[in-house]
């Protein structure tokens, strides 16, 4: 008996592979990637309701004939079939086509009749009764596609840069906010820096007046302490009297001995001043000896 791949290969017609009528739910994905001469593969009249991402690896397809059968929708990447030149999805449940649809540059006929197609798309697929408008839907339905996704980027764009926007808002709140607290905390800081300053200036200022205080009270103590000592009296050592005595007794002799010689010898200049001398010790004697 031979096997799955063998029955495959014993399909195959030259580059074409029929599987329609074959009551498939699954697309055999790995037996068709070994088969990369089959370019061309009908899928038709089975009963196939999706296809698995996997099928868009398969890029050696240019025909694909999925006709009558109950898919809802294509591969998200189906873009990446990017040699297919011929798409038959007639008779299905497809409402809408894929976002990458556009990539189907090389697509040439699309048959999209019998589907429950969105109205824009349904408008713009047609009718497809004949060749020319299969051809003609392909190029209309693969430029639409490129329109939707321009318009679905720029839309993107769009909420990709009010997300930004409003990051950046948030951050330059949040960043405002920190500075907000950072001054608040300086504020606080500086308050109490001037705070501490003030009450040790404060300090500072009553242990000046406290040492003025004390100073002057000193001062008043030093002051009162010299109006309240009596006056010490003043005595006289008997052997300075002595001396002053003998010491006056001198003079007086020589004076004397020089006055009466004064008056023997009146004319000479120095008895003057030994006159007038002798007048001022008389005085002070006088003075002294009177008290």
């Amino acid at each position: 008996m031979p096997s799955k791949d063998q029955s495959l290969k014993d399909r195959l017609d030259g580059n074409e592979l029929d599987l329609s009528m074959s009551s498939l739910t699954k697309i055999p994905i790995k037996d068709l990637a070994a088969l990369p001469k089959a370019t061309v593969i009908d899928f038709s009249c089975n009963e196939l309701t999706s296809l698995p991402d996997t099928f868009c690896t398969l890029k050696h397809l240019v025909k694909i004939d999925l006709s009558k059968n109950n898919l809802t929708e294509l591969p998200q990447k189906i873009g990446n079939l990017e040699k297919l030149q011929h798409l038959d999805l007639l008779g299905n449940q497809i409402q809408t086509l894929p976002m990458s649809f556009f990539k189907l540059k090389n697509l040439k006929w699309l048959d999209l009749k019998d589907n429950p197609l969105n109205e824009q798309l349904k408008k713009i697929a047609g009718d497809c009764l004949d060749d020319k408008q299969c051809k003609e839907c392909a190029r209309e339905v693969v430029g639409y596609m490129r329109v939707v996704q321009s318009e679905h980027e720029r839309v993107k764009q769009i909420r990709l840069k009010e997300e930004r926007e409003r990051e950046a808002a948030k951050a330059a709140e949040e960043n405002k906010q920190r500075e907000q607290k950072k001054k608040q905390k300086q504020a606080e800081k500086d308050r109490k820096r001037k705070e501490y300053e003030a009450r040790q200036a404060a300090l500072k200022e009553e242990e000046l007046q406290a040492q003025q205080n004390v100073e002057e009270d000193e001062g008043i103590q030093k002051q009162n302490s010299y109006q309240t000592e009596p006056m010490k009296p003043l005595t006289v050592s008997p052997c300075y009297i002595m001396f002053l005595f003998t010491f006056m007794v001198a003079i007086v002799a020589v004076l004397v001995g020089g006055f009466f010689y004064c008056q023997q010898h009146g004319n000479i200049p120095a008895c003057h001043d030994i006159n007038f001398r002798a007048e001022q010790v008389t005085r002070t004697f006088h003075y002294f000896f009177a008290k």
